[in-house]
């Protein structure tokens, strides 16, 4: 049996995330070898994956572009073709896009503590065919859902519909909506980004929401970008707007958590601006949730209240009865009359894109880990996992990840370490990984690893907060590092040396 390829990083996804741990890896060590592994046929991941119409981003390029490649374009809220030609010109740019191999599944990778290697099963996805490599380190920049099958609950009567139903992650190129009369089943991000896109063309559009989201307007450019372009190097004023914008969210967010209240006036207020004279608030845009209990749905220049101010989109607050053959009957009585239907509905959550992660010959029940500074898992070694926040741009969490990645496999290389593992403390109490109610989360949270109770094993929602500690603070801390009885070098011979352990 040949030799299985080896690399020094292995990376796995080349989404947002995965190209820039590759960047990341190249920048800090350009003699390591690393490869991207990717599960579909192109780079981009989210923003490759989803196709519906205004597919965009919920959080300023300023905060979601890579700290170290400044966002260029003109829109603060940019599309999705946008943001995936950016995240293909940095692959491109960088060499990245020549180590990707594409239609590469990781479906397990195994840890050998006598080796310090992880052993990596990849299914190819367009011939079936199943091979290993080995790698000394693991990123999975995987994000947390289904890319293959979105959530969609199950709706009475559904089968006598005789229209259209489509889910916005598998949306069809040939889906002809002009003329249409439209309902989106959803209050999320998804919805409020689609019913003013598709208002555009369908005869109308109706928001089927069971209950209300906070949506707020944002103006779809930055008006300090636009004053500073020009006026300063381009990496600096990327910079101040950057900071700008994430002194705002993180502001935003924290009076909402210690201010529920003055903050549901202030949202409400603003609403009454932006709709009709006399529009029922209370009924359609008022949650039964505080504000940022769940994440904010944004309207780039509040363009879902324009179209319910000029009535090519309406909202009904009702529950589903049964789907009917024209349509949709609600428990109120009133039926919604519908030629098409789309189930914005929400995503399946999955754990590392579903890849077994196994420790010596024994499968890791990831529910028994806990999250060590909310990217690596204790008792796991050489192993690193990106969660963006869900309170401010995925980005913003990715890039400290990768930085304090680097900051790791320096620490190793300069003291002779092969490998580092987190160590629980057995006094740290557990939390949910996610402390988040949105409903995706609720249906999955029970299968992910825990978070503790306290630093560093807490999973914090707070760039300010987590800058310092993944940026500057000692790796060693909570930390067991080591070296194996048996190194494989990449010409396939070995070296021994003695094992060694400090924390």
């Amino acid at each position: 049996m040949a030799e299985a390829e080896h690399v020094d990083v292995l990376i796995v996804g080349a989404g947002l995330s995965g190209i820039g741990a590759a960047h990341h890896i190249q920048q800090a060590f350009p003699g390591r070898t690393y490869t991207v592994l990717e599960s579909r046929d192109a780079i981009g991941g989210t923003w490759d994956l989803f196709r519906y119409p205004g597919i965009r981003s919920d959080s300023d390029m300023y905060t979601l572009g890579y700290r170290f490649r400044p966002w260029l374009g003109e829109k603060a809220i940019a599309d999705g073709p946008s943001i995936l030609e950016y995240v293909r010109d940095t692959a491109r740019e960088s060499g990245i896009d020549r180590r990707i191999r594409f239609h590469h599944k990781v479906t397990r990778i195994e840890w050998s503590s006598a080796r310090s290697q992880w052993t990596v099963t990849v299914q190819r996805t367009d011939t079936g065919e199943t091979l290993q490599l080995t790698a000394n380190f693991v990123m999975a920049s995987t994000g947390y859902y289904r890319y293959d099958q979105g959530y969609t609950p199950e709706f009475p009567g559904l089968e006598s519909f005789a229209g259209t139903v489509v889910h916005p992650q598998h949306w069809p190129e040939s889906l002809d909506y002009a003329g249409k009369r439209v309902v989106i089943i959803g209050s999320g991000a998804t919805a409020v980004t689609l019913a003013p896109n598709m208002a555009d063309e369908a005869e109308h559009v109706t928001v089927l929401q069971r209950s209300p989201s906070y949506i707020l307007s944002l103006p779809g450019r930055d008006s300090l970008a636009a004053r500073l372009r020009g006026r300063l190097p381009v990496k600096l004023a990327y910079r101040v707007v950057r900071t700008k914008n994430v002194l705002g969210a993180t502001a935003l967010y924290q009076l909402c958590q210690r201010y529920p209240k003055f903050m549901r006036g202030r949202i409400r207020s603003l609403q009454q601006r932006w709709l009709p004279p006399g529009y029922d608030i209370d009924t359609h845009f008022k949650p039964r949730y505080n504000p940022w209990d769940q994440r904010l749905c944004l309207a780039p220049d509040g363009d879902i209240f324009r179209a319910v101010r000029n009535g090519t989109v309406s909202f009904e607050t009702d529950t589903i009865d049964t789907f009917t053959e024209s349509g949709v009957a609600l428990s109120s009585g009133k039926e919604l009359p519908a030629d098409i239907v789309i189930t914005a509905t929400g995503l399946n959550l999955q754990v590392f894109g579903g890849i077994t992660v196994a420790v010596d010959g024994h499968d890791v029940d990831l529910t028994e880990t806990m999250a060590y500074r909310g990217m690596m898992l204790s008792g796991v070694p050489n192993f690193v996992f990106i969660v963006g926040y869900t309170n401010a741009s995925w980005t913003l969490k990715a890039d400290l990840v990768c930085e304090y990645t680097c900051r790791l496999l320096a620490h190793m290389d300069s003291h002779g370490y092969t490998w580092a593992a987190a160590q629980r403390d057995p006094s740290v109490g557990e939390e949910p990984f996610l402390d988040f109610s949105a409903n995706y989360v609720l249906r999955s949270v029970d299968s992910f690893p825990k978070q503790g109770s306290r630093a560093p094993w807490r999973l914090r929602m707070n760039y300010l907060r987590d800058l310092p500690m993944l940026r500057h603070s000692r790796v060693e801390t909570a930390m067991a590092f080591g070296r194996s009885e048996v190194v494989p070098l990449r010409t396939g011979t070995s070296a021994r040396a003695a094992g060694r352990r400090t924390g």
